[in-house]
């Protein structure tokens, strides 16, 4: 059993193991739920996805990668930056969440 990825919550971590999963890649989310016992551990506490095969190790990797990519572009795909702040906001609001611009309207032509 070796780690593959550590992720910023169990769903990022979830959705991996289910990735690797529909790829034939077993894998197991060691530490989903460490992140309710914060300030009484290190910070370090975040989920870790783990292969369990030897032989899959190399073939996770490559996955992770395409994983990684396909999240990078449907996010920079479903967000707006604010032109107050510069806050990346999510497609679906209207408001900038961190300083509560309107968005800007695209340019004529654009």
């Amino acid at each position: 059993m070796h780690p593959l990825y550590q992720a910023r919550d169990r769903i990022e971590a979830q959705l991996l193991r289910d990735f690797l999963d529909r790829h034939l890649v077993r894998a197991v989310v060691l530490g989903e739920h460490l992140s309710g016992a914060a300030g009484g551990l290190p910070a370090d506490i975040y989920p870790t996805v783990w292969i369990l095969e030897d032989d899959d190790l190399e073939r996770g990797r490559d996955l992770l990668a395409r994983f990684q990519a396909d999240c990078a572009r449907r996010g920079s795909a479903s967000t707006w930056t604010c032109s107050g702040c510069g806050e990346r906001v999510e497609d679906d609001f209207d408001r900038c969440w961190n300083c509560g611009r309107e968005r800007a309207e695209p340019a004529a032509g654009n």
